[in-house]
């Protein structure tokens, strides 16, 4: 007998069509994990969310991409809370609870705005091999790790500063290379690019992420990337370093045509550290198999 899934596809950190990130959002309790990548694979955007009914929070959730399951994934949480908010499952002006492979996810939807707390990261300065990275990255010119060191955090997103936004966007990595360099397993598998010149004056960073070894060249907006990006800001000291009850917006996606913004805030007094953004539906349909 056929299968038939509910499918919705969600764009996050934007409140406009066709910008942001791409989602997939399902919520069924009947699929395997196989089934999962299976469609994840099909629709071939960054993550796709899978939602299911949880004995320990609200919902159970786990994000795929085209080629692995993932950890941890902002943009497609918040496209579940949107998808639960346009579903009625879940009120305006509420908190919801997520079990994920990162733990417990503790959520909250508000007038339009969707919020989660990520796990705040561990950060070292990167004492690997710089050189062979910059040559990966193209960015010979933009890079200087003698001003700015690379900055590792604990799930293997590495901290790149690059001196203008110009000099950002110019950045054409060699992917093969970056693939072959994160499958050594040197400590890290992706690549955050960031600069403290915005497009819009009122912005605090700009930033782009690269990690082709989960099977993504170039992610479009990326919560997961953009939440730790303040405290390596703080680190570096290219931020106050009272940050209690701030809210700091960061810049992505502009240079693949897909614009989005993600607000960023981090509690020192609570060791909390949350990323929010709006998000859209693109369409809805139905999957069978």
């Amino acid at each position: 007998m056929k299968k038939l899934t509910n499918v919705y596809q969600i764009d996050a950190f934007t409140d406009e069509p066709f910008r942001g990130n791409a989602a997939g959002v399902v919520y069924t309790d009947e699929l395997s994990t196989e089934e999962m990548q299976y469609i994840a694979r099909e629709f071939n955007v960054p993550e796709t969310a899978f939602i299911s009914k949880s004995d320990e929070a609200d919902f159970n959730l786990r994000w795929f991409t085209p080629k692995v399951e993932v950890k941890l994934c902002g943009h497609a949480t918040i496209a579940s809370i949107h998808y639960l908010k346009q579903m009625g499952l879940i009120q305006d002006n509420s908190i919801l609870t997520f079990k994920t492979l990162s733990g417990i996810l503790k959520c909250s939807t508000e007038n339009g705005i969707h919020s989660l707390s990520i796990p705040t990261p561990d950060l070292k300065i990167f004492e690997g091999n710089k050189e062979e990275i910059i040559n990966a990255l193209n960015g010979e010119k933009a890079i200087n790790p003698e001003k700015f060191p690379f900055i590792l955090d604990n799930g293997g997103y590495l901290y790149i500063y690059v001196s203008s936004l110009s000099d950002l966007m110019k950045v054409r990595p060699n992917f093969r290379e970056l693939l072959d360099l994160s499958a050594a397993r040197k400590g890290y598998d992706a690549f955050t690019l960031f600069t403290t010149e915005t497009i819009e004056k009122d912005n605090h960073a700009h930033l782009r992420f690269f990690t082709p070894y989960y099977g993504i060249d170039e992610d479009p907006v990326t919560g997961s990337a953009n939440g730790p990006l303040l405290l390596v800001l703080r680190k570096l000291g290219l931020i106050e370093e009272n940050t209690e009850g701030k809210i700091y917006t960061f810049e992505q996606g502009d240079v693949l045509e897909r614009k989005g913004r993600i607000n960023v805030s981090f509690s020192p007094s609570k060791n909390e550290l949350t990323i929010s953004g709006k998000a859209v539906t693109v369409f809805k349909g139905e999957l069978t198999f």
